[in-house]
């Protein structure tokens, strides 16, 4: 019989969480860097070769790979011979170990969780409590696998109840483009088949703990049906030229995983979870002889990648751009940012968007400025900014007319896609759309030299700041007249992949 005692586990918890946030599992650094050496699309190379830097520098310097830290999820396998020492119940002390991780001064994590989710959503302040899920096994061990989701990706989350007829393939490729980029691509596709609506979800979710093989299993041939549309799924989402952050290109997914469970005759429930750029999860055992020994990996894993700025890249001063200067920016461009930008997100638009309807000056001139959609970590040490990667931008596309109609905001920075409501309005407002790296944040907030918050300190993380940057590498993803590249770029893809197959 194993005895685990609680400051045991509670610190086995809070390592965990801090490991996870500055160190990729290897087999994703490996993957990634394979596709990037693939990858004939460009703006997609580039956008890879910015993660795998960013994911180098975490490692060195042990802070966020994103700045969505995450909401935690913990699968527990607790065996029936293990005997706890501890005043605490096991949720109790997951929770204390999230808190102790999340609140770690050396390396603050971002508090993301909201507690009162359909009423005044107000932050818990240290990001608990986590989503776990208890099994109960033979055994004198305790059996952990550990995760810190991104709302971008943990968003993109699908779910459906087909007939048993109906082909689990068709129904991921028809899906997956509905997405969009929000979720970072390139990742990795979980996917959990059977049970009933709720099991296939945490299905898909726990396949997400498993490390990257499918190259693996090319190589030796599927031996089951699982296997088989492991292959198949694979190859039918990469042919849809997504790539990388939705820019187009040869790879979108690194890997398919699926588990499944028995059914109802009459039911086939899938659910289908994406992991983004920042995949962060490790899995630990606890036998009594005292906390989990989680071995970092050697700096040498990391390839040496380096990100070129082409001749043809624009260096541009937000103090001085002018409607004329941005009117001759061409989808997929890189643009170096100088100078100073506006940063605010969901909430901050909201606020604004109220202010302004009732007839309220907003606290900040937004006329010929950018905004950036970002909620930083905090700083730590001698930082400017924490990690201060973009937030999916289409949670703002229905603000986005209004703002720009009643501000004169001339640009805007998130990560992935707008909809058809945001390009329109952009397009009538002769404004544009940047997108910068999503699971880059690190490396975006080493081109942050000044910040300050300006208005809605309140809201911390959502707050309105000033940011001056330095060279901040941005991708022109909508332009002036409408143009897309988050349209364009994915066709063009799609269309050289089916030639070449």
């Amino acid at each position: 019989m194993s005895v685990i005692r609680q400051e045991d586990f509670i610190s086995s918890i809070a390592d965990a969480l801090q490991f996870i946030s500055y160190y990729h599992p290897i087999d994703f650094v490996k993957s990634v860097h394979e596709a990037y050496l693939r990858e004939e699309n460009p703006a997609a190379k580039d956008a890879m070769a910015q993660i795998l830097i960013n994911s180098r520098m975490c490692a060195e310097g042990k802070r966020p790979i994103c700045q969505d830290t995450g909401i935690v999820t913990v699968f527990l396998k607790v065996g029936m011979d293990v005997r706890w020492e501890a005043k605490m119940g096991v949720t109790d002390m997951v929770n204390e170990g999230v808190r102790r991780a999340y609140m770690l001064p050396d390396n603050v994590l971002r508090a993301s969780i909201l507690a009162d989710p359909a009423g005044k959503r107000q932050n818990t302040k240290d990001n608990t409590p986590a989503v776990i899920h208890y099994e109960i096994v033979e055994g004198d061990k305790v059996e952990v696998q550990i995760a810190a989701k991104g709302g971008g990706s943990e968003n993109k989350s699908k779910m459906v109840m087909l007939n048993p007829s109906d082909s689990i393939v068709d129904w991921v490729v028809k899906t997956v483009p509905t997405m969009g980029a929000g979720w970072c691509p390139p990742g990795m596709l979980g996917i959990g088949i059977g049970g009933t609506a709720e099991k296939s979800a945490v299905l898909a979710k726990e396949s997400l703990m498993d490390s990257i093989d499918i190259h693996e299993l090319r190589e030796r041939g599927p031996q089951n049906r699982i296997e088989e549309l492991r292959l198949e799924i694979m190859d039918k989402v990469n042919a849809l030229g997504i790539g990388a952050q939705g820019l187009g290109g040869l790879t979108t997914i690194l890997d398919v995983k699926i588990k499944d469970y028995p059914t109802h005759a009459a039911s086939l429930p899938v659910s289908m979870i994406p992991n983004c750029a920042a995949t962060r999860h490790t899995h630990f055992k606890l036998d009594g002889s005292g906390p989990a020994i989680l071995t970092p990996p050697s700096l040498e894993d990391w390839p040496e990648v380096t990100f070129e700025v082409g001749a043809s890249t624009r260096r541009v001063n937000l103090d001085e751009i002018t409607p004329e200067e941005v009117a001759t920016w061409k989808v997929g461009e890189t643009v170096l940012l100088n100078g100073k930008m506006l940063t605010g997100r969901d909430a901050a638009h909201k606020r604004m968007v109220e202010m302004l309807n009732n007839g309220e000056e907003l606290p900040v001139d937004l006329k010929g400025r950018f905004i950036y959609y970002v909620g930083p970590v905090d700083p730590v040490r001698d930082e400017v900014v924490g990690p201060a990667g973009p937030t999916t931008a289409t949670r703002m596309d229905k603000f986005t007319r209004q703002i720009l109609e009643a501000t004169g905001l001339l640009g805007m920075i998130g990560k992935s896609e707008r909809g058809p409501v945001a390009i329109e309005a952009i397009r009538d407002s002769k404004a544009v759309y940047l997108m910068a790296v999503g699971g880059a944040a690190y490396l975006v907030s080493k081109a942050i030299v000044g910040s300050k918050v300006l208005a809605f300190p309140e809201m911390g993380m959502e707050a309105i700041y000033e940011f001056e940057v330095k060279d901040m590498p941005v991708t022109v993803a909508v332009d002036v007249n409408g143009e897309s590249v988050h349209n364009t770029g994915p066709a063009k893809w799609k269309e050289i992949i089916a030639r070449s197959a």
